[in-house]
């Protein structure tokens, strides 16, 4: 059939006047509004494409990898589009590929959002910890720690107007001159394996304040520092200005710590409290607890100036600990201190379990980063254990740490997993602790003559040094010449090296001291601690032997064996 004849024309053309022609033909051109927007959604459209295909040709040549900037910038430019879908459709053959691009794009953004917090945490922990050193700062002002007040008022005062925060758990309190922290974190150690929520406190520190108040195996957090003290700073200066109106000295800085710590405690809701002395035990400041179970480690010379100058008046300061019907954990002592102090005992009718009487250590072997041995105590033997610390004395910590335990349970036997685990989880940072090998670099925080008799004693016995060379300071109120005449047996040569601080013994003088005990051809000198480490290291090996039998100890003090982790990359906390 042929079509209409009106439909097979060409369409009309309209009609309008020849003037008006310009008009209509300039009202047809797009506005340059109309320009940019196409224009902008072309450019769009383009980019997609080019991003496609990129993330594509990246995917196929695994070009992406590890670099987290990479993959954020990668899925920052996909939230411009609807899905995942748009690229895979660009990508072809490669849309798979694209998905699970997207998928590790997206775990890596996670992944950087989550390094931005901790980098924000990082920074949040260093403006804590700069509050926390201005707050250490102040109270370094106060009397020292090392110098007792002969008073227990201001703590007793402060601890009351606080509620008396030391009532609120068990506590077991710990004294005696040497292997008091050791014993202290070994008892702590069972306790928490006994399922226990235990704080320690010990002193001195060794890089944080906060290392004095451990929360089970950590130092007082930051934030529960800070909580502690906004109760106690105004309970202090309180304490102060009512000892002044009496004509009295402030709260010290030992006392200070103790009051803070006891309030942390409280705070954090622990059940038992191990609490080692400061310094004595009579007037000291940790004496206002009610402790059940008190523990003296072997009593020897120290602290003279404040203690008293014979072992019988260092005895009575450390038997002021002792409480009516509690049990005492009596390490080996001098027999007249041993006779002393189980008077003293008798007459407040204190249980008394004695070393080498009720519980004891044996069997010991040398064992991988420790030893093992076997403990008896009034309730049971416990055999194989391993205890990853060195030396004897050691053993001796331990077998007095479970004969506490026992004693604060009334008596009976700990599980033997328990004590297992317990002594495996005991760490003593600054206590014969290897801080470097290569040759072998030993710190050590003995610092006086009977602990660095023990030291010496572990060394020959867990290393076999073929060359040892020391590193040695000390504060001048120390025998000196005393731990020198113990290390001279030990050590091929010795580098005499500084400390900072008032109570310090001048290198100067203290390496003339050492010429007198070893000879000055075996003596150097060098006040910097790292390069003193140095060069006994270089002395050591200077005969040439394997560096697996050559070593450094550094020994003396506690501020010396900190600052000596410090140097050698341990400082923790």
């Amino acid at each position: 059939m042929k079509p209409h004849p009106e439909s097979a024309q060409p369409d009309a053309q309209p009609t309008y006047p020849a003037d008006m022609a310009a008009y209509f033909a300039a009202a047809a051109e797009p506005s340059e509004e109309e320009l940019a927007v196409a224009q902008a959604q072309a450019d769009l459209e383009a980019q997609e494409e080019e991003r496609a295909a990129a993330l594509a040709a990246l995917v196929r040549s695994s070009l992406l990898g590890d670099d987290a900037d990479l993959w954020n910038g990668v899925l920052s430019d996909t939230a411009e589009l609807d899905s995942w879908d748009d690229y895979a459709q660009a990508a072809g053959e490669e849309g798979g590929l694209v998905r699970e691009a997207a998928g590790a794009a997206a775990s890596a953004k996670k992944g950087s959002n989550r390094h931005e917090m901790e980098l924000a945490a990082a920074a949040h922990r260093v403006e804590l910890d700069a509050r926390i050193e201005e707050i250490y700062r102040a109270i370094l002002t106060r009397a020292p720690e090392h110098k007792v007040q002969p008073s227990l008022e201001r703590v007793a005062r402060a601890c009351q107007l606080l509620g008396d925060p030391q009532l609120a758990y068990q506590t077991v309190h710990v004294t005696g001159t040497n292997g008091k922290t050791s014993t202290a974190r070994m008892i702590s150690a069972l306790l928490r394996e006994r399922g226990m929520s235990v704080a320690t406190f010990t002193s001195p520190h060794l890089h944080t304040v906060r290392e004095r108040m451990m929360i089970g195996l950590e130092p007082l957090g930051r934030e529960e520092f800070l909580e502690a003290w906004d109760s106690v700073g105004p309970i202090v200066e309180m304490v102060d200005a009512e000892s002044a109106a009496a004509g009295g000295v402030r709260m010290s800085f030992f006392e200070v710590f103790t009051v803070l710590a006891f309030t942390a405690f409280a705070n954090c809701g622990v059940e038992v409290a191990v609490v080692e002395v400061g310094m004595g035990g009579r007037w000291d400041a940790t004496n206002v607890i009610d402790s059940a179970v008190q523990v003296i480690t072997p009593i020897a010379q120290d602290h003279d100036a404040f203690l008293g100058t014979d072992l019988l008046s260092i005895a009575a300061e450390k038997a002021g600990i002792l409480r009516p019907g509690a049990t005492l954990v009596l390490g080996p002592q001098e027999e007249d201190v041993e006779d002393f102090l189980l008077e003293a005992a008798a007459q407040q009718g204190v249980l008394v379990r004695r070393f080498g009487a009720d519980f004891d250590y044996g069997d010991r072997e040398l064992a991988v980063g420790g030893q093992m041995l076997t403990l008896s105590t009034p309730a049971a033997r416990y055999e194989g254990v391993h205890l990853p610390l060195h030396g004897e004395y050691q053993g001796l910590n331990a077998a007095a740490a479970l004969t506490a335990v026992e004693a604060l349970f009334g008596g009976g036997a700990l599980p033997p997993l328990t004590v297992e685990h317990g002594f495996m989880s005991v760490t003593s940072p600054g206590r014969l602790e290897v801080v470097r090998s290569s040759p072998t670099v030993l710190v050590d925080a003995a610092h006086n003559p009977h602990g660095v008799a023990a030291v010496r004693q572990a060394v020959e016995e867990a290393f076999g040094f073929s060359t040892l060379v020391g590193v040695f300071a000390c504060m001048a109120d120390k025998h000196a010449e005393a731990m020198l005449a113990e290390l001279e047996p030990l050590l091929a040569e010795i580098v005499i090296t500084s400390m900072e601080g008032p109570r310090a013994m001048d290198a100067t003088e203290l390496a003339e001291l050492a010429g007198e005990v070893f000879g000055p051809q075996r003596v150097h000198l060098q006040e910097d601690l790292a390069a003193a480490i140095d060069t006994a290291a270089a002395l050591a090996e200077s005969d040439q032997g394997p560096a697996v039998d050559t070593g450094v100890l550094v020994v003396g003090s506690v501020l010396l064996a900190a600052h000596a982790r410090e140097v050698m990359g341990k400082h923790s906390f």
